[in-house]
């Protein structure tokens, strides 16, 4: 593995490990998760958002039992997709071919941490 993506894995391992309720707020991740993956997943976490079906491919639905299985078995591949960005620029350009304009964010450990336990609730409760 790249060194670059070592550290990245590493951090994402080290954002879930110690997260737990006491330490994820809640608000903060619903808040980032609304503002910066809804327009694509949806507010249902479905792949139902306004730019869903203008990604190519189109933006997958995480409450599917392959997708709760593979979070099951990876804790960190929200967080990990967030970091890595595994489909390179899919994300950056799908916002620019649709006059999307999103504010830079600092992403800190806390952030991954709440958004991690929003979206996993969320996946969770689905279904």
């Amino acid at each position: 593995m790249e060194p670059g993506k070592l550290f990245i894995a590493s951090l994402g391992a080290l954002v879930l490990c110690h997260s737990s309720p006491s330490f994820a707020q809640n608000s903060n991740g619903k808040n980032l998760y609304t503002q910066r993956c809804a327009m694509c997943h949806g507010a249902d976490i479905r792949g139902t958002g306004p730019l869903a079906k203008k990604s190519n491919p189109p933006t997958p639905d995480l409450t599917t039992a392959a997708f709760k299985r593979r979070l099951d078995e990876y804790p960190g591949v929200i967080v990990s997709s967030v970091i890595l960005r595994p489909n390179g620029d899919l994300i950056p350009r799908t916002l620019r071919e649709n006059g999307v304009k999103l504010a830079p964010h600092s992403w800190t450990v806390q952030d991954f941490r709440d958004l991690n336990k929003y979206m996993s609730g969320v996946i969770s409760k689905s279904r």
